[in-house]
């Protein structure tokens, strides 16, 4: 895959990836993180590791999933799956670890943010992928 493919795969996996999470996080999962956790929140998010988190996470996706499914020509359906068990196994070592390490995590916020790990990875790695096939004219 050319340099060029490879960044469009990223630039428009961190879009899709970063307005669904944000869409998602104050939709979904801070519902149960404010009812569980509030007193952990800060009252502005840290932006740096904010931007560490999305640079690197997104990198992870086009490198382990993305970039392969489109050498490949999987299917969008596997490549779904591939990234949902990617987020699933990402998401999860964050969750579990927390969830045996601090008095203040509930199941309730490893299971609704495990979840939600797996499926915004997985759309957002359908949709850069879909848009990477029809602009770079791949299978």
């Amino acid at each position: 895959m050319s340099a060029a493919g490879l960044a469009f795969l990223y630039a428009a996996t961190a879009a899709i990836f970063v307005c669904a999470d944000l869409v998602g996080l104050n939709m979904i999962v801070k519902q149960v993180f404010m009812r569980d956790a509030a007193p952990l929140f800060l009252d502005e998010v840290r932006a740096i590791p904010a931007l560490l988190f999305y640079l690197s996470y997104v990198a992870g996706l086009v490198w382990f999933v993305s970039a392969p499914a489109l050498q490949r020509g999987d299917s969008l359906m596997g490549a779904f799956i591939t990234a949902a068990g990617f987020g699933a196994v990402a998401y999860g070592a964050y969750e579990f670890t927390n969830l045996a390490t601090l008095a203040a995590w509930t199941r309730a916020m490893a299971c609704v943010d495990l979840l939600w790990g797996a499926l915004l990875s997985g759309v957002s790695t359908v949709g850069a992928l879909g848009l990477a096939r029809r602009v770079l004219k791949t299978s």
